[in-house]
């Protein structure tokens, strides 16, 4: 949703990890953006142009005297209708082009002409990324505005092992997306929850639920690229963790409302996307239970109520939380909007719990209900959020 539409040219420079700028001109194809690749001519060493521009689905650019749309200079056009410059892989070149103001090809030249954020993703030898002048060239531009992704640690082509690897191409794609969105969220802290808890019967045993956590890491991510300051509480989970968020991982319910607790208070907006266990035993054996009897009972008890708690505590906090409902399911999310002084409550079904999309209705603090058809659990969290800074505005 945040790329949809958006114009990104694509820059490729000279390094073995080229092949994977096809991999990440799909996936920016995919999210509905439009991609306009360059690349240099040492790029051409390691990627034909067939195959960035079939997958890119444009030309690729790459003389720097070329022309676009007939008499329009190709370094200006792709510069000043561009909404991100994406330079991924970035070399130590052109890196130290782009930091002394040098614009002797196309691609050094749109660096130098954007009027869009400038994205970098490093990839080079550990040597290189630590020599000084390296460093100091990234601080410069850093300090001048430019946007960086990576480099990551792992093996190198060269056979080494350090930091120097091309970031994730999932890293860049984020690190894009928060270089065109909206700061609608700049200056609030955002405290979100995601995923299940586990109440232990025993060492080995526990009581829990299928969530896997993706809705609130989903909101996370999204809170974190609209400039909010997140921290997210989440129960076990097997995601990984949002770039530039404050990650708490809990197992019990008691531990995530320990754990609210502690940051509720310096926190502008609560979003408790966490499937919290309603119950748990009241005894948790210390051992392995052995599978002697025919029968194992298990008495539980209620477990405490974090967002209870917190409608009643509220200060000039933004509340949200979600509603699991198999039945009556808009009935009851008003009912939890109103006993738990929430300002938005956001109805759904277990068959969003562990899948990659969600169905919800989204109830606000004035009874307006909006239901939502079926979406990506990113493109919806943006949905939950855009809801989130009308009421703020409201």
């Amino acid at each position: 949703m945040t790329l949809k539409d958006k114009k990104i040219c694509l820059g490729v420079t000279g390094a073995i990890s080229a092949y994977k700028a096809l991999e990440l001109a799909r996936l920016f194809i995919k999210e509905g953006a439009e991609v306009r690749p360059v690349m240099t001519r040492a790029a051409a060493e390691f990627i034909t142009p067939l195959s960035l521009s079939t997958l890119a689905r444009s030309p690729v650019y790459g003389d720097l005297f070329e022309l676009t749309q007939g008499t329009k200079i190709s370094h200006i056009e792709l510069a000043q209708t561009s909404n991100l410059v994406c330079v991924a892989p970035a070399t130590a070149d052109i890196i130290g082009k782009a930091a002394s103001g040098i614009a002797d090809d196309l691609l050094s030249t749109v660096i130098m002409a954007a009027c869009c954020p400038v994205l970098f993703a490093p990839s080079m030898n550990t040597r290189m990324w630590e020599n000084p002048m390296v460093k100091g060239n990234v601080e410069r531009l850093k300090a001048a505005g430019y946007l960086f992704a990576g480099p990551a640690e792992g093996e190198l082509a060269c056979g080494t092992s350090g930091k120097g690897r091309l970031a994730p191409v999932e890293d860049i794609m984020e690190a894009a997306a928060e270089a065109v969105s909206m700061k609608d969220l700049k200056g609030e802290k955002v405290l979100v929850t995601a995923g299940p808890t586990r109440e232990a019967i025993d060492p080995v045993r526990f009581v829990s639920n299928p969530s896997s956590g993706k809705m609130g890491y989903a909101i996370a991510r999204a809170a974190r690229r609209r400039g909010a300051e997140v921290v997210l509480i989440t129960g076990p989970s097997h995601l990984a963790k949002p770039a530039g968020a404050a990650v708490v991982p809990v197992v019990s319910a008691q531990e995530l409302h320990d754990a609210c607790i502690s940051y509720y208070p310096q926190s502008t907006i609560v979003i408790m996307a966490a499937a919290v266990a309603d119950y748990r035993p009241v005894k948790s054996f210390p051992h392995k239970v052995k599978k002697d009897a025919d029968k194992l009972d298990v008495e539980l008890e209620r477990t405490v109520d974090v967002l209870k708690y917190m409608g009643k505590k509220k200060k000039g906090h933004l509340l949200v939380g979600f509603a699991l409902e198999t039945g009556n399911m808009e009935e009851n999310a008003r009912k939890k909007l109103r006993d738990k002084n929430l300002d938005l409550v956001i109805a759904n079904s277990p068959m969003g719990l562990d899948s990659e999309t969600n169905q919800v209705t989204i109830i606000d603090r004035d009874g307006v209900a909006e239901p939502m058809p079926p979406l990506k659990k990113g493109a919806l969290a943006d949905v939950i959020l855009d809801r989130v800074v009308g009421l703020k505005k409201g």
